[in-house]
């Protein structure tokens, strides 16, 4: 197992900065997932620690030792890439047993590992076998085979699972949480999908043009973002914004959208949104579940209208018309409202967001001690 740690590290091809002063520390032994939009910086950041890259400012280290100007084949680090690069002329036991004939392994103990290996990650009726008669998920079965046969310090995985269909992808995550939890080794996962992000990783870093936006455990980073950015990347649909006026008062701040308003006298909340709003205005964070629709009489407070809805089988998601906004609610499955539908909306008050208008940074994230109200609806 090892430790890894990014001080500082800045990359530059021509004039774009690919990774722009970052700073990580990547535990021992844990399932780290690096999560953002193509061109975030993810591959060139796994690029840099394997070695096929040079930072040109900060420091790598692995498990505490330095080291940029070492050779990719003295780190110790296995990696898999999203086009598997698998040998197509050998068998599957020979494609698994690759790195170890590099090292000048006895055979006896070749064919040990990689028995044990094939019969870890279930393809040990494969081994005689090439990739072309494989399916997908076998190809990366034995992709990973061939990484973890050789027991380095370390896994870095390129979106491996981008090219699978969407059976196979839920099949091989659970397969390797499954594996990292056996090994007991660092894994580093690259992913563009906020659900394997969330459903693998013990930790997430989400990356963004370069610039780290935020790092922690996946709870914490989906009901706690840094910014919009961040907000949007977790969870689905995306978190919605509404643009507010704050109406600032001596003991209490008023939050004001054109079809309803907010109050608050919670001392934190009133003295965070007095300290942040931009020029008296605030951007509204509410997730999707955290608003439920309701008919004339059965409860709510806030005025719409159904704008579109999107049945999905096991929830529906009901696009809705607020004022000059549409936001999008998540529903049952048998949700029976149409489109033109007059409606109110019931909001989670404990579960709002609030994010400066201008930078997008969150200013605050409410919990039911704030005593946030809906005053009009």
């Amino acid at each position: 197992m090892a430790s890894i740690g990014i001080e500082g590290v800045t990359k530059r091809f021509k004039n774009t900065e690919a990774i722009r002063k970052l700073d990580l520390e990547i535990h021992d032994g844990e399932f780290f997932c690096v999560l953002g939009p193509p061109g975030a910086g993810k591959t060139t950041l796994l690029r840099l620690i394997v070695g096929l890259e040079t930072p040109d400012e900060g420091r790598i280290l692995i498990d505490g030792i330095p080291v940029i100007g070492i050779h990719p084949s003295r780190r110790d680090i296995s990696m898999i890439f999203q086009n598997l690069a698998l040998y197509p002329d050998k068998t599957v036991f020979d494609n698994i047993a690759f790195p170890l004939r590099q090292q000048k392994i006895e055979e006896d103990k070749i064919r040990q590992q990689v028995e044990k290996v094939a019969v870890d990650l279930h393809i040990d009726w494969l081994l005689e076998k090439i990739p072309s008669q494989l399916s997908g998920g076998e190809r990366q079965r034995v992709a990973i085979g061939r990484a973890i046969v050789r027991q380095p310090k370390a896994y870095l995985m390129d979106e491996p699972l981008s090219n699978l269909d969407a059976l196979l992808r839920l099949e091989m995550r659970v397969s390797l949480k499954e594996l990292q939890t056996n090994l007991k080794e660092t894994f580093v996962y690259v992913t563009h999908d906020q659900v394997e992000a969330l459903s693998m990783g013990d930790r997430i870093a989400v990356l963004n043009h370069g610039e780290l936006q935020q790092v922690g455990n996946p709870e914490t980073i989906y009901q706690e973002p840094n910014n919009m950015f961040v907000a949007t990347m977790l969870g689905s649909p995306p978190m919605n914004f509404l643009k507010c006026e704050i109406i600032k008062d001596q003991r209490a701040v008023r939050i004001k959208h054109r079809s309803f308003s907010f109050e608050t006298k919670g001392k934190d909340c009133v003295d965070a949104l007095k300290k942040a709003g931009e020029n008296g205005a605030v951007i509204l964070g509410l997730r999707p579940e955290d608003v439920s629709i309701h008919y004339e009489d059965g409860g709510g407070t806030v005025p719409a209208e159904i704008y579109v809805t999107e049945p999905l089988g096991n929830e529906t998601i009901v696009d809705v018309a607020l004022g000059e906004n549409v936001i999008k609610v998540i529903t049952e499955p048998d949700f029976a409202g149409s489109t033109g539908q007059t409606i109110k909306l019931g909001i989670n008050c404990s579960k709002l967001h609030f994010f400066n208008a201008k930078t997008h940074r969150c200013i605050y994230h409410a919990s039911k001690k704030d005593g946030i109200r809906v005053l009009t609806g």
